[in-house]
């Protein structure tokens, strides 16, 4: 049994706190959490907090903002109670997507473009390369001048840009281009003058919700957080106090390994940006591993691609295992499934982190060819069981409770980031 310790639940995932709870041996925390009618969220702590070790528990699923609000109010309400450190354990950290949002990704070019009449204009290939042994310096960074402005003049001592006065510029002694004030001064009020305009596929006024999350919960008053594989490990940049990203690694090898002849099977990335969690447990487990690149570009549908997904990696007669960490609308994970068995694979499996299903997310799973998908319970699952027959949940609370246990004693964390 573990001593002065407060483990608090939100109402997002009471099972999971309560499995937490049966593995810690202690009770969980009388709290009043409702809704007044106007809906404003009504929070009262009714065991005293005053100088114990907090974790309040609160997942991102389903009505993620309410259930935010309720994890800020339960971490103020225990901190004006004199708890003496208050952590929040997220196992699906809320909006740790949003910095994919402002960006349409396009893709590379399908064909090189045509050289421009002046060699000057700025490109992002005329940028020059970092410097390096035996390389030519760029001409730039020893005459101090302007990288980006640059090219877009001729090379004349006393050159400026078409329509503007000469008058006011200040020309240096050492032969650098000329800069028209006034133009200088269109430059950096955000003017079209020379292509210098904000990509097309990004969208300044569009919110970044990392930092701004982050703030809130130190505002609030949260001494720590503790979650469950980010889907950016850099969001913990944002925070000033401790993260702890926790994976669920070890439990994903373990199911992997009950599959019958799993050494002949193949791990496959649905997309690049997990070929690192897939090559990880390819390594740890000997086995091969698999890549589908999306394309985000008009390309010709080929017998080796599948809409705008090519497969890199052999899979004929294997049993190929899809790893990724979130499963939200479905789309990708559906997709993927398909163009591996289009290549032949004999069975798919999807084993996820995290299982949102939002939308018409299960109804995909089910008309998909997935043979069968695989999520932790970082976010309740219940009601995804009885509609999808092909889910199998693994259970977190093991890992969540033994760093709330590491976390009171002032234990190490890094046998939880092993994944052996």
């Amino acid at each position: 049994m573990v001593r002065n310790i407060v483990v608090l639940s939100g109402n997002s995932h009471p099972s999971l706190v309560e499995s937490i709870c049966n593995i810690l041996s202690v009770p969980p925390c009388n709290r009043i959490l409702t809704k007044f009618s106007g809906g404003e969220s009504r929070c009262e702590i009714q065991d005293s907090v005053r100088g114990k070790d907090v974790y309040i528990v609160q997942s991102g699923g389903g009505a993620v903002n309410d259930h935010f609000i309720e994890l800020c109010i339960m971490i103020s309400a225990c901190k004006m109670g004199s708890a003496k450190r208050v952590t929040a354990v997220l196992p699906l950290f809320p909006y740790s997507r949003q910095p994919d949002a402002p960006y349409n990704k396009s893709g590379a070019p399908l064909s090189k473009p045509k050289e421009h009449k002046s060699k000057e204009k700025y490109t992002f290939e005329s940028v020059p390369a970092t410097p390096g042994p035996g390389m030519p310096k760029s001409v730039g960074l020893s005459a101090g001048s302007d990288l980006v402005r640059e090219p877009f003049f001729e090379k004349g001592p006393t050159s400026a840009p078409a329509g503007h006065s000469k008058a006011g510029s200040v020309s240096s002694q050492t032969g650098s281009t000329t800069v028209d004030r006034d133009y200088r001064s269109s430059m950096s009020m955000g003017s079209d003058f020379g292509g210098l305009q904000a990509k097309k596929g990004y969208k300044q006024w569009v919110a970044q919700a990392g930092n701004l999350i982050a703030d809130l919960l130190t505002c609030a008053g949260a001494d720590h957080v503790v979650t469950l594989e980010l889907h950016d490990p850099q969001y913990q940049g944002f925070f000033d106090s401790p993260v702890d990203n926790l994976y669920a690694r070890p439990l994903l090898k373990r199911y992997i390994q009950q599959i019958p002849g799993y050494k002949e099977a193949v791990i496959v990335s649905p997309d690049a940006g997990g070929t690192k969690r897939a090559s990880g447990i390819a390594d740890d487990l000997g086995m091969d591993i698999a890549l589908i690149h999306k394309e985000r570009r008009p390309t010709k549908i080929t017998d080796r691609q599948n809409a705008t997904m090519m497969l890199v990696g052999d899979v004929f007669g294997r049993v190929c295992i899809l790893v990724d960490d979130l499963l939200d609308t479905g789309n990708t994970i559906t997709r993927a499934a398909k163009l591996l068995q289009r290549e032949g694979a004999q069975e798919v499996y999807a084993l996820v982190t995290h299982g949102v299903f939002s939308g018409d997310a299960i109804a995909r799973v089910n008309a998909s060819t997935l043979y069968k998908v695989i999520v932790t319970n970082s976010v309740p699952q219940d009601l995804h069981q009885e509609m999808c027959p092909k889910l199998e949940v693994l259970d977190v609370s093991s890992i969540f409770s033994e760093a709330i246990r590491r976390i009171h004693h002032g234990e190490s964390l890094s046998v939880l980031f092993q994944h052996d």
